[in-house]
């Protein structure tokens, strides 16, 4: 029983004053070192004012650099023979040799061909969203009267095309 008492004793006392002096001491200390560290930090605009002096300076330096590249002759490499022109110079070349190249005719386009798919099995048609119409597409601007359509199908248009012979068994 007196065990419990002891205990009960120790639980319920009042800390001694030097405790309570010590934590208060201890938060002090703490709010020192905060104010150690984030004290020198700039609060003023002048920090702003000078990143942001610094930006405009690496904008500046980047830009000129930049130029520099547009403007000049350099060796990108040397070894394999890759230099850098002018980009003015190089507009003026690439429009001469341009010059001297004809124009090659454009080739037909071809539509792409469906693929032969086996009906479905659930009895319903397809949707009419996959279906190809049987209209013949106009001809493409330029192009004679009366001629086909250089850009659709490749074969005549299903209203031309001859029946599939009907074989019996």
């Amino acid at each position: 029983m007196a065990d419990t008492q002891s205990a009960r004793t120790i639980a319920y006392s009042h800390a001694p004053f030097s405790t309570w002096l010590g934590i208060v001491f201890l938060f002090v200390l703490f709010g020192l070192i905060v104010l150690a560290v984030i004290g020198p930090s700039p609060r003023t605009s002048d920090y702003e004012e000078s990143r942001a002096k610094k930006r405009m300076e690496n904008l500046k330096k980047l830009r000129e650099e930049t130029q520099k590249d547009l403007t000049t002759y350099a060796w990108v490499d040397k070894n394999k023979g890759v230099a850098r022109i002018p980009i003015e110079r190089a507009m003026e070349l690439t429009v001469a040799d341009l010059a001297q190249k004809k124009p090659a005719p454009a080739g037909r386009i071809a539509a792409p061909a469906a693929p032969a798919a086996a009906p479905p099995t659930g009895g319903s048609p397809p949707p009419a969203a996959h279906q190809q119409p049987d209209t013949v597409k106009p001809a493409q601007p330029g192009a004679p009267a009366g001629s086909p359509a250089t850009q659709g199908a490749a074969s005549s248009p299903p209203a031309a095309a001859s029946p599939a012979p009907a074989t019996t068994p």
